[in-house]
């Protein structure tokens, strides 16, 4: 519940009732007892008065003092933060004073996505030793958990029904960081990207805009009019059936944007945040003509812009989750992925287009500080049990990308590659300490084709951190690809630092 120390003002006593001389101070749900507050940037804090009401928020040695506008609302932004012990934070009113205890300075992360996130940690733990690991080794006083309108420390009660994968991720990073971490969450299963942005995003997203009309004949400013109308017509047959003593069926809007946004996360806004980590792809966009990547693009944009404190790190875990060996299958964060199989596929896939899905999300790291959390190495399946190891893995990419620290957080990723009579040389970025051939004497998953299309297998050696293939059936390639496939169990190509090869093809 959440606990808030009120000192109440005056009172008039009128013969139906308590009518206070000043509508009552109030500050958002999203500050409670125990919260965790972002360091390092400036940190809004927000609620109601009356409308001229000055309100004065103290934390530490700060006072700042604003006058609620015309519609009664306030917001006061702290400065910059530093971690230290737990101190209160007080708003002060004409009537009343708000009082917040024990009240922490460190990082907070938004989790959010489908069922992969939504999924609990008490359920997921009877499969994930870590994870229960974590559960049965708490309480952890500096691991905060916002759920259900209040905030509070990870402990036996408050871990079981969080997000799984968002305590992880959280559980790892206070662990490295070693400094207070703040956790909230807002996800559904089963629920596509495109009902996780709002109208105004998208139509904001011109790319969006020009394939939604190329591909649909009609602007996606006319989704909101179509989806309106389908509403108004279930309302009228909810209340006939109703009438009739019959049951009524559930809305099932048309395709397009949705509410998601709009229950589940804008209530957050403008909440300081250090960034999110998104999990969701397996129910694409349900925008007709819209991929996952233009839909991403949209997101992550829109939700940058609404919180205005820049472009904020969005880490999105890649989908399909598993499918390749890892490069120590008995690392605890690797339970449950592929086993390597030596042997390759008899046919090829016959064009890029046939596997858009994961390279759509593979291309979603070039937004701009939106990493990609690696997972074809990882547990395999729609539900993969092991939650503390794509908790583990998005943490790396965390420490790595986000907060600067000496760690590759990706495996080699294609770079370029050249031409040079029957060969071609790659290079690639994110080498880390080398490349290497694990499981096998010899490089799998290499494959090129000459001008013809026609694909044949390669021979692959590494040559510094270049790759060299051939073929005796391509004696003259012009296009390079590798791991091209949703469950590449053959590609054995890593770098030393214990990390995948990312699919790729150089076909246009």
């Amino acid at each position: 519940m959440n606990k808030r120390t009120i000192i109440a003002g005056t009172i008039l006593t009128l013969g139906f009732g308590l009518l206070s001389a000043h509508a009552a101070l109030t500050i958002d749900k999203m500050f409670s007892d125990h919260m965790v507050l972002q360091r390092e940037m400036p940190v809004p804090v927000w609620g109601t008065a009356d409308a001229g009401e000055e309100v004065t928020v103290t934390f530490r040695k700060q006072s700042k003092s604003v006058k609620a506008d015309d519609q009664g609302k306030w917001v006061i932004k702290l400065d910059a933060l530093k971690v230290g012990e737990a101190s209160e934070l007080s708003a002060k009113g004409a009537s009343n004073e708000i009082k917040l205890s024990d009240v922490l300075v460190g990082e907070v992360w938004i989790g959010s996505g489908q069922s992969n996130m939504a999924g609990g940690a008490g359920g997921y733990a009877k499969r994930d030793v870590p994870l229960a690991g974590y559960i049965a080794n708490g309480p952890y006083p500096t691991l905060r958990l916002y759920n259900k309108g209040s905030w509070a420390a990870a402990d036996g009660k408050t871990m079981p029904g969080f997000s799984a994968i968002h305590l992880s991720f959280g559980y790892a990073l206070h662990k490295e960081l070693n400094i207070p971490v703040g956790l909230m969450y807002g996800a559904v299963g089963g629920t596509p990207s495109g009902r996780w942005l709002s109208t105004e995003m998208a139509l904001a997203d011109k790319n969006l805009v020009a394939m939604f009309t190329k591909n649909n004949g009609y602007p996606p400013s006319e989704i909101a009019d179509k989806q309106a109308a389908k509403l108004a017509e279930h309302k009228v047959l909810a209340e006939k059936l109703k009438a009739e003593g019959k049951k009524v069926p559930r809305l099932r809007m048309i395709k397009g944007f949705g509410d998601l946004y709009a229950g589940k996360i804008e209530y957050m806004v403008p909440y300081a945040i250090r960034g999110v980590l998104w999990d969701q792809g397996e129910s694409k966009t349900q925008i007709p003509g819209v991929d996952q990547f233009t839909t991403m693009h949209a997101l992550i944009t829109g939700w940058r812009t609404v919180w205005g404190q820049g472009d904020f790190h969005f880490l999105h875990i890649q989908k399909p989750s598993g499918g390749s060996p890892a490069f120590d299958p008995e690392n605890p964060i690797h339970a449950g992925a592929a086993t390597f199989n030596a042997t390759l596929p008899s046919n090829h896939a016959s064009t890029s287009a046939t596997l858009k899905y994961p390279l759509d999300h593979i291309r979603m790291r070039t937004i701009n500080n939106a990493p990609l959390v690696t997972a074809v190495d990882l547990g395999v399946g729609i539900h993969p049990s092991c939650k503390s190891g794509y908790g583990a893995r998005a943490c790396r990419v965390a420490l790595g990308a986000v907060y600067g620290k000496d760690v590759e957080y990706y495996g080699p990723i294609y770079k370029s590659h050249k031409v040079d009579g029957d060969t071609i040389r790659i290079e690639f970025d994110h080498v880390g300490k080398g490349l290497v051939v694990k499981h096998a004497d010899t490089i799998l998953g290499f494959e090129i084709a000459g001008a013809d299309g026609k694909w044949a297998w390669a021979d692959a050696v590494i040559n510094g951190g270049a790759i060299i293939v051939s073929s005796k059936e391509a004696a003259s390639p012009t296009m390079v690809r590798y791991a091209f496939s949703r469950k590449a169990s053959y590609a054995n190509l890593y770098n030393k630092d214990g990390l995948p090869a990312q699919m790729f093809t150089s076909e246009k």
